[in-house]
């Protein structure tokens, strides 16, 4: 760490684990957003306290961590998102759940506080709402032959609410503005004082279809501030676990999109693979999702000799089918003239807002978790980071069935080197103040997890999903194109609203 540390004046926390994290002044706070500005520096989070704002910080040439914290006693912060405009959308959380201003910030409109809440700032200085709340003043527009078009909240079928207003000249978007916070579930008030037990639950069901990778973030957050070491064996089964759930999650997007381009026969056969793989891991780990098996000190269950085989018949039959899957999608004309060049993301958007997963993927950065930092058991198995350099719906697609294929050699490799032994330590909480740093890589992207554990109790945690940094991104993909095409925009990169509402 000391290339990084070396750059930033400030003072050392004791007992904050694996990365450091340093307390600074204004000018060491202005120094680290003048890097993420200047593209040296790649934001990993930033979150607010009960006096004092949170930011990770990544260095991807040193391939270093760094947690950075500035303290506000009297409720102000510089504004990273002044210089550094990933940072903006997080800035707006941090205000309306603790009340601490950014100064500098060139929106100050909130964010996740839709006006629907008994109280303002819930988790800093709490007071009672405003009885109404004027409406929210959606970016202004200017120009001959424009209208909107109101989006949701609500929508068809069974999907999360998201408010979309679009601009358009025509059938041309000329600006997309998104809306989010629907689906606020006051999560981090929840894990305030929660056990490490409650806690991991709560985790979990941040955003249902990545509950393996967010009990994973949580657990390492909690064995790095605890000082922890989990077996073997428990570290392989979670690798078996994500690598399933990335498997259901592919499936489900590969189909989703070619059904937005009316390929109906696409999605019905990801369909039955996804469905195979869910049935596969309920047997094998007690349910659908796998909620509640990771957890901290190693994981809840074991996988038994006929699940093995359960789980190896599985990717026979997904070696049987999905290769003709993807040739059908490459050779279907009338679907390629959907998804290429459609909702282009620009390389160097997806560097500076730090995408991670089939979204950064796709457009030039190779970043993933499980090469860097890098976690057990992954940096003792063989596996690649697919990349493409067009940034549309179309390579989009194929980082996914790249993954896909990936995925299956990986559990291939897990089955065989799974080792023996034991799949859980208890976790024994010390009195004293620890603090850990956790990453997992999720079907989306990196997951980051930050906890504070007091008196044996979580203190205080925050949970950052990947879609914090790709939301915007949508919105810069999908200008230049026709309305349509919105729904194969928006299913390419398939944010979450749930991981990030919190």
């Amino acid at each position: 760490m000391a290339a990084l540390l070396d750059t930033i004046e400030g003072r050392k926390i004791a007992g904050h684990r694996p990365w450091p994290r340093l307390v600074v002044d204004e000018d060491g706070w202005r120094f680290a957003t003048g890097q993420l500005a200047g593209g040296y520096w790649t934001l990993l989070g930033l979150w607010g306290d009960t006096d004092a704002v949170h930011m990770a910080v990544l260095d991807e040439s040193a391939r270093e961590i760094a947690v950075v914290t500035i303290p506000s006693p009297d409720g102000h912060f510089p504004s990273v998102g002044a210089l550094h405009p990933p940072a903006i959308r997080l800035e707006r959380a941090v205000r309306d759940l603790y009340g601490l201003e950014p100064v500098g910030s060139p929106d100050t409109r909130p964010w996740l506080d839709l006006g629907f809440w008994d109280v303002q700032h819930p988790l800093g200085g709490r007071r009672d709402a405003p009885a109404r709340r004027a409406p929210y003043p959606f970016l202004p527009t200017a120009g001959e032959s424009l209208h909107q078009i109101p989006v949701g909240p609500v929508h068809a079928g069974i999907i999360e609410p998201g408010h979309f207003r679009f601009t358009a000249n025509g059938e041309t978007v000329v600006r997309l503005e998104q809306r989010l916070g629907y689906v606020h579930k006051g999560i981090e008030a929840l894990m305030a004082g929660a056990s490490l037990d409650t806690a991991a639950r709560l985790a979990g069901r941040t955003s249902g279809d990545s509950t393996v990778a967010y009990a994973l973030a949580f657990a390492h957050a909690v064995e790095a501030a605890i000082d922890v070491e989990v077996p073997p064996r428990a570290f392989y089964l979670r690798a078996l676990m994500a690598e399933l759930e990335r498997l259901a999650n592919h499936f489900g997007d590969i189909g989703a999109l070619c059904n937005d381009a009316s390929f109906s026969l696409m999605y019905a056969q990801c369909g039955i693979l996804r469905e195979k793989t869910l049935r596969a891991v309920q047997s094998c780990f007690g349910h659908r999702l796998m909620m509640d098996v990771v957890v901290p000190g190693g994981v809840a269950r074991d996988l038994s000799p006929s699940c093995i085989t359960e789980v190896t018949t599985l990717l026979e039959e997904i070696r049987r089918l999905f290769p003709q899957l993807v040739e059908l999608y490459d050779n279907t004309a009338s679907l390629q003239d959907r998804t290429a060049t459609t909702g282009v993301l620009r390389g160097e958007l997806a560097r500076q807002f730090g995408a991670g997963g089939y979204v950064g993927r796709a457009s030039g950065r190779a970043f993933d978790a499980r090469k860097m930092p890098g976690y057990p058991p992954y940096d003792r198995l063989d596996f690649q980071v697919p990349v493409f350099e067009a940034g549309d719906v179309n390579a989009r697609v194929w980082v996914r069935i790249r993954e896909v294929e990936q995925s299956l050699a990986l559990i291939d490799q897990i089955l065989r080197g799974l080792p023996a032994g034991a799949i859980r330590v208890a976790i024994d909480p010390a009195d004293e103040v620890r603090e850990g740093l956790g990453m997992a890589e999720a079907f989306r992207g990196d997951v980051l997890v930050w906890m504070r554990v007091e008196g044996g109790r979580v203190g205080r945690c925050h949970l950052r999903d990947p879609s914090w940094f790709q939301w915007p991104l949508l919105e810069a993909a999908i200008e230049g194109n026709i309305v349509a095409d919105f729904p194969l925009c928006n299913k390419s990169f398939n944010c979450s609203y749930s991981g990030h509402d919190l």
